[in-house]
């Protein structure tokens, strides 16, 4: 960071704070944990081109390293039935797994991070804000609560590596009222596929630039509840099948 605000940042934090700040406490979107990395797979050469080192703009986003990588979690293409129209967003942060509705029973599947705020927002919204590379701004009760933390950072923290929105983000309004649930990259990928302590609705950053570019404003997203975890992973007429065989055993 080389900016005025880095700077008085910079002089006016220790450093641990300072760090602390960045990478933890910053909002409900950042990430407080510190997770082990996956365990090593294989990772095909067109997954390691996926998420390789992007230049955007002037920024250059770090390839994602192999072990935080399985070919699960890619994004891909997936069986997937819902009768929302193409395009649609649906979130399911029980299975960690975020979809984007698309033709022929099928969907972009992504793998995301969860924390509890994660989990406090469930229903429809409307995507009605894009940004890239987003600034972030405390609120006024976090400034209350921690005025030496994050007082200095009233004017909002520019967007940039260390940011904890990382490099694109969706912002989900209700009726016109922001419901503060965000889908966002992050600078924390070994987060990525778990449920973290803290956090919205996190991808990797280059994940993050592919829904970003394929989801306009308007759109519709719908982020499912604890009991409806796992909805449209299963054909219809086998989730019928299902309910039939528990009807006939009683249960």
């Amino acid at each position: 960071m080389t900016d005025t605000l880095s700077g008085r940042l910079t002089r006016r934090l220790p450093l641990a704070a300072l760090s602390l700040s960045l990478f933890g406490l910053l909002s409900a979107c950042a990430t407080t944990s510190a997770l082990p990395p996956n365990t090593p797979g294989a990772i095909t050469d067109e997954t390691r081109m996926m998420y390789a080192e992007v230049q955007d703009g002037d920024i250059t986003i770090p390839a994602i390293e192999d072990k935080y990588l399985t070919e699960e979690k890619k994004r891909q293409v997936v069986d997937y039935w819902s009768d929302e129209k193409p395009g649609t967003i649906i979130v399911d942060p029980g299975a960690r797994w975020l979809y984007q509705v698309q033709d022929g029973n099928t969907a972009m599947r992504y793998s995301v991070a969860v924390g509890a705020e994660g989990l406090a927002f469930s229903g429809n919204a409307n995507i009605a804000v894009k940004r890239h590379w987003p600034n972030w701004t405390p609120t006024a009760n976090m400034i209350r609560r921690d005025p030496e933390t994050y007082k200095p950072l009233a004017n909002g923290l520019p967007g940039g590596l260390e940011n904890p929105l990382g490099a694109r983000a969706l912002y989900l309004y209700k009726g016109g009222r922001d419901t503060l649930y965000r889908i966002h990259g992050t600078p924390s990928p070994w987060t990525v596929g778990h449920a973290t302590s803290s956090g919205c609705i996190r991808m990797f950053n280059q994940d993050s630039l592919y829904l970003y570019d394929n989801t306009p404003k308007g759109t519709k997203v719908v982020v499912l509840p604890k009991e409806r975890s796992g909805e449209g992973t299963v054909p219809p007429s086998d989730m019928l099948s299902m309910t039939g065989d528990l009807a006939d055993s009683g249960a």
